[in-house]
Order: structure tokens, then C-alpha cells, then sequence
């Protein structure tokens, strides 16, 4: 640049102006493109009235964790994939017809599943989602495929055992009450979708009728007519399925109308939780303003904007919008999340009614307490509902009505821990499980001066030979795989690829660092048999652990506290009319000497001879100090607990069952009974079998 050109700059400044923006105007040009953008995203086929534009669903309907995939409209997973087609079709037109005035609102939630054949967790979510209470009648829901009335959910799950992956589907129809036979509707939209991705789908669906929405469960394989992976767009996952199923509801129900479109909306005007209403305001606010000062002419727009003031004027009283001048009002920062939370807290305040109602018992909703993790304190109680906590997966919640007077409800429990526990079963749930791993026990004794060497470690177990399979250096990879996550936490330290620096507290600190990542709760399954049946039972209840331990401190006057307390008056008096217990003068209650002894060896007896008539197996009763050997052929539910059935050639026993052989099923094992437990002995029988 010359001298000439610096000396011709010249700086003009403009006017001065407030950086403050008003109220309802556009902070900066790339606010004004975006507001531009919305305005006339989506313009064909619609209205530019507020209820067309609310006319979507709260939900996205992607597979995504929240909505804003589907309202990009981006969806997740490949690009590429069966659908595609269509997907452009719609992106060359303009639009996804389903955010279009008048037509239908359908919410759908998708989910891509990896190798869920081969975990057992296929199989899990299948069960649950076929629970009690899910049809029109009430009835237990019925799976149904494309030609099956009464589909048979086993060999569904059969053959796609060795799939990669299969998908979930939950089809929810805003008016779904109105349809004429949802099954049906829901074949309808199964063929469209077939014919959108060009191949014959494998699937199973049931309809749910256990909420305020019907809706249906849709499984789908994840493989095509032609026996390879089924391959689907995302940008369909996350909106093609949805516009074929408001295409289908609106074509039976036809276009909603104005009466009803405002109907609609005007019941969500007073709802704790986030609604469509609130959704535009979110949208259209400039930097969480909104001008509503102008009154419009058209009948219409009055009518939005009259919806707006009255939902305003809710959420002011609850603290999420502020008027700052009359007709200017700013949103709260933190209203979608707060009206999210409220709606979910309203959701499952309504299901722990139905619930409790259901096993006829009512609770003051004072006393219901929800709990995101695991509780602070040891919880008692009976089960009075156990559901998905997510449709979509595999986690359950549990609500149960505890000695101490409280309802709780319990989410993301792994199903594995209660699988044991059915509607009126008695359980404990504590603090999450704080036991060391044994991988971490193993790293700390085999090292050396305080340091881990994984080539010494393959050495000692392959002289050893105790390892299943014989995968020597999986078994020892997966010990690095455990020091590599405790690295990352600062607790041991990678010297070089063959050594690792261990701290003299390494199992301390290892067990502290899974207890504060692990959110779930421990849960024990004490009985399996509800008050009623444990009042009579001939075996050692729950009941009875509790009258030789008198203590009742921890039971309130009042709710499942105050039926424990009449339910052990009851076996109270049921062991004194069977001789197991007398009343003193003064009374007392004495029972007889090692009443829980007798009573488990009663029951014992009593089911294994009623055993013996059906397998045409002796049954032998296992000594305290037995050693028992035999296959572990199964389980059986006692009064007195979960037993063990061992067979040999010529007869089988009952033997107190214990977790840690449940994947011993079908195999030899071998433990010492000791004092109502057996201390199993599986390490030699695995050597053994090598």
C-alpha cells in the first residue's frame, strides 16, 4: 500500500447506537437469516398459521437422543441405505409432508440394536414388551406379525439369532384411540415401508393400551429378503417411517380440522410439561423474547396469539417466563428442560397409581418417592410393578411399596438382577454393589514389588491351566483392558507395555472408582412368595426371619409397614396351631429350637418327593457337610428360597441355590453343604474338563 492510499483512508463512523437489542428484533444478521429460514422452510402444502405450525409432534420421532435431528431434517445412521430413494423423493419436493397443515401427527421412535439375538437381551425385551395389561381388554398384549394373528415370539427370536442387529419401532398416533383396528393399521404401514426400502421385512409388533396413547411395538430382523444386513437411510429412520404412518392415520381419520386443530392445542394450554405451544415460542423467540405486543387482524393469528398469553401467563406463575413490558416477554433459560422433567415426574406419578391400584392399595402421593441412582438407604418392600424404564431397551424400573411407609420408584435396573422377582415378591435394594472385581484381586496379588507384568501373569496361568476355553491371552488382555480404565482414573500407571506401576491400596481404590461409576442399586430377591402365601407356607418365609429377630423398629404403623406387622401376627399364631410355637402365661411367644432349620427341611422334603413322582428319580435330601456332585439341571422356587436340582444317574437332590452357578446349567459340578449354603467348587471342576 502506497503512501498516497493510507493517506485517503478515512474512518466515517455512524450514528451511536444502544447495544442493547429490542425486544422482538433481531440481534445480528445471522438471527435474521435463521428466523428468515424458518419462515419459509416447509411452505409447501402449508399454512402459515401458528397451529400449522405446531402441527408436529413434541417428539422428534428420530432414533436420535433428542428432537433436533428430525427438525433439521437430518436423521442419524447411514446415508446411504434402503430408502434412500424416497428420501430424496421428499427432499427434491420440498418437504416432509407430515409437519403439513391438516395432516395427522404420529409420533415414531426408532432404535438400532447390535447383536441383540446373542445376549439374551432380544429375548428380554420381547417378554416385557408382551407384559399384562397392554391390550384393548386388558389382557396380556398378543404378538402379531404380516400374516400371524398370534405370532410365535420364540421363533422369531430363532431365526435372527445370529443377526447383526435388529431395529425397534414405536409407532404412537396422536388419534390412535379413533382408529378402527390398529393391527391392521399397523400392517398397512409395514407394506408401505417395505415398498419404500424394496424388500420383505421380517417382524413381530404388539399394541400397547397401557397408556393415555395407544401405540404399537414394532421388532424388526435386521436382515433383507435376501438374507443380507438390512441396510436402512437414516434421514428415513428419522422421518420416512413417520410420514408413512401420518399419511395412513390421516387417510383414515382424515385431515384434522381447524375446530379440532384448536381443540388441541387449547388443552395444553394449562399441561405441566413441554407442549407444542411452548415449542413455537421456543423457535420464534429472538435470544428468548417474544414481542406479542401488536394485535393481528386475521381471526386466525388472534387466535395464536391469544394461545400464547394464556400458556404465558402459566408459566410465569411458574417461574419460567417473565413479562418485562406489557406484550414483551422473556422465556426462562431453563423452561424446555424444567417443563420436560415435570411432564416425565407427572408420567410416572400416574403409573405408580395405576400400579398400586391395581394391586389394590392406595398411597398418598406424599409419601411416593422417586429416585434417580441408587437409594441413599436400604429399601424393604414388595414389588407392586416392574416395566421397561425405556420402551426402546432393555433396563426395568421397579416401584416398590416399602416397609417404611414410602413408594418407590426404581429406573434403570439391569433385568438380570430381578429376574426372580414377580409382582409381589419381596425385595431389598441397597446402595450400589461395592464388592472388588476379581480381575482386580488377581492383578494385585501376582504383582511384584508393586509391579504388574502381563507376560508374567501368561506365564503363571498357562502353567496353571485353569482357564475356560483356554484363550490364555484374552484372559490376560482383558486384565490390561481393566488397568487401561484405571489408568484413565489415575489409579495405576503404564510404565511401558509389559509393566505397570500398581499402588499399594490398588483393590481399595479400584473397588471406590466402580462404586461412584456404578448408579445401580444392588437388589436382593428375599422372597419370591407375597404376605398371603407366606402366612401359610410350610417352609422358612421372610416372615420368619423376621418374628426370631423381633425387632420391628423399621416397620411404620401405616401402608406395606402396617400389613407386615398383621402378616407376622398371622404366622405367628399359624406356628402355634402346628406345634412350632407356644404362648406363655405372660405372653410370650417361644419357638422351637432351630425353627428355620426345621422349616426349610420340611419344604425341602415335601417338594422333593412331589419331584421324585414326575422325573421317576429317587430324591435324596443333602446333609450339612455333604459334599453333593451331579448336573445342574435347574431351579425351583421354595418358600424357604431358590434351590439348585442336582441329578445323578440314580437319583437328585435340592441344595440352596447361589449366582454364581447359573452358568454352570447342563454341566457337572461339585460343593460342600455347610450350614443351609453350599460353598461350590467350580474352579476344579473347570480344570477338570479342560
Amino acid at each position: 500500500m502506497s503512501a498516497d492510499d493510507e493517506n485517503r483512508f478515512r474512518p466515517r463512523p455512524g450514528r451511536i447506537k444502544s447495544d442493547v437489542p429490542k425486544a422482538g428484533k433481531a440481534k445480528s444478521f445471522l438471527t435474521q437469516a435463521k428466523k428468515l429460514a424458518r419462515q419459509h422452510s416447509n411452505r409447501s402444502g402449508r399454512s402459515s398459521s401458528f397451529a400449522s405450525r405446531t402441527s408436529w409432534s413434541p417428539s422428534s420421532g428420530s432414533a436420535g437422543k433428542s428432537g433436533k435431528a428430525s427438525r433439521a431434517g437430518k436423521g442419524p445412521g447411514v446415508k446411504r441405505g434402503r430408502g434412500a430413494a424416497f428420501v430424496r423423493a421428499r427432499t427434491l419436493s420440498g418437504s416432509w409432508r407430515h409437519s403439513a397443515a391438516g395432516v395427522r401427527r404420529v409420533v415414531v421412535k426408532t432404535r438400532y440394536v447390535q447383536s441383540a439375538g446373542k445376549n439374551g437381551k432380544g429375548a428380554a425385551h420381547l417378554r416385557y414388551i408382551q407384559r399384562d395389561g397392554t391390550s384393548r381388554d386388558g389382557e396380556r398384549g398378543q404378538l402379531y406379525s404380516a400374516t400371524e394373528d398370534r405370532a410365535d415370539g420364540d421363533a422369531f427370536l430363532d431365526r435372527g439369532k445370529d443377526d447383526r442387529h435388529q431395529f425397534r419401532f414405536i409407532v404412537s398416533p396422536e388419534d390412535a384411540a379413533d382408529l378402527s383396528d390398529l393391527t391392521e393399521h399397523t400392517r398397512d404401514l409395514m407394506i408401505r415401508i417395505e415398498a419404500d426400502l424394496g424388500t420383505k421385512l421380517d417382524w413381530v409388533a404388539v399394541n400397547h393400551h397401557n397408556t393415555g396413547h395407544p401405540h404399537v411395538h414394532v421388532i424388526v430382523r435386521g436382515k433383507d429378503d435376501l438374507g443380507e444386513n438390512l441396510v436402512i437411510n437414516g434421514d428415513y429412520l428419522a422421518n420416512g417411517i413417520r410420514e408413512r404412518a401420518s399419511e395412513l392415520t390421516t387417510l383414515e381419520l382424515g385431515p384434522v380440522t381447524e375446530i379440532e386443530q384448536s381443540r388441541k392445542l387449547s388443552a395444553e394450554i394449562d399441561q405441566d410439561r413441554f407442549t407444542r405451544i411452548d415449542r413455537a415460542m421456543t423457535e420464534e423467540a429472538d435470544e428468548r423474547f417474544l414481542d406479542l405486543r401488536h394485535e393481528p387482524t386475521d381471526a386466525r393469528r388472534q387466535f395464536n396469539r391469544t394461545l400464547r398469553l394464556r400458556r404465558l401467563a402459566k408459566l410465569e406463575k411458574m417461574g419460567l417466563a417473565t413479562e418485562h413490558a406489557q406484550g414483551v416477554w422473556e422465556l426462562g433459560a431453563k423452561m424446555e428442560p424444567a417443563l420436560r422433567e415435570l411432564g416425565e415426574r407427572g408420567d410416572i406419578i400416574r403409573n405408580m397409581h395405576k400400579a398400586l391400584k391395581a394391586d389394590g392399595q392406595e398411597r398418598d402421593p406424599i409419601t411416593f418417592q422417586l429416585h434417580d441412582a441408587a437409594p441413599a438407604a436400604p429399601i424393604t418392600g414388595r414389588v407392586v410393578d416392574k416395566y421397561l424404564t425405556d420402551e426402546m431397551g432393555e433396563n426395568l424400573t421397579l416401584v416398590v411399596d416399602g416397609i417404611d411407609g414410602r413408594t418407590h420408584h426404581l429406573p434403570g435396573i439391569d433385568p438380570a438382577r430381578v429376574e426372580d422377582a414377580r409382582i409381589g415378591s419381596i425385595v431389598e435394594v441397597g446402595l450400589a454393589d461395592t464388592a472388588q472385581r476379581p480381575s482386580d484381586r488377581t492383578i494385585a496379588k501376582i504383582s511384584e514389588n508393586g509391579i504388574y507384568r502381563p507376560s508374567r501373569h501368561l506365564e503363571q496361568v498357562k502353567f496353571e491351566g485353569r482357564v475356560p476355553g483356554g484363550d490364555y491371552e484374552g484372559y490376560v488382555d482383558a486384565h490390561v483392558r481393566r488397568l487401561e480404565a484405571l489408568r484413565r482414573a489415575g489409579i495405576a500407571e503404564r510404565i511401558d507395555a509389559d509393566q505397570w506401576r500398581i499402588p499399594d491400596d490398588f483393590e481399595n481404590r479400584a473397588a471406590a472408582y466402580d462404586a461412584g461409576r456404578n448408579r445401580q442399586a444392588s437388589i436382593r430377591v428375599v422372597s419370591t412368595f407375597d404376605l398371603e402365601k407366606q402366612i401359610g407356607a410350610d417352609g422358612t418365609t421372610w416372615l420368619d426371619r423376621r418374628l426370631v429377630t423381633p425387632d420391628a423398629s423399621d416397620l411404620t404403623p401405616a401402608g406395606f409397614g402396617q400389613q407386615v406387622r398383621e402378616a407376622m401376627d398371622q404366622r405367628r399364631e399359624h406356628h402355634i396351631a402346628q406345634g412350632d410355637a407356644t404362648r406363655q402365661q405372660n405372653g410370650r411367644i417361644l419357638y422351637r429350637r432351630n425353627l428355620l432349620a426345621n422349616l426349610r427341611e420340611r419344604e425341602v422334603a415335601r417338594v422333593g418327593a412331589e419331584m421324585a413322582e414326575s422325573k421317576g428319580l429317587p430324591f435324596r435330601a443333602a446333609a450339612d457337610g455333604e459334599t453333593v456332585t451331579g448336573k445342574f439341571t435347574g431351579t425351583a422356587h421354595l418358600s424357604s428360597g431358590k434351590f439348585a436340582i442336582i441329578e445323578k444317574s440314580h437319583e437328585f437332590t435340592l441344595v440352596p441355590w447361589r449366582p454364581v452357578i447359573d452358568r454352570q446349567i447342563g454341566r457337572e459340578v461339585a460343593g460342600i453343604v455347610q450350614g443351609g449354603s453350599v460353598s461350590w467348587q467350580l474352579e476344579r471342576q473347570r480344570g477338570l474338563g479342560l
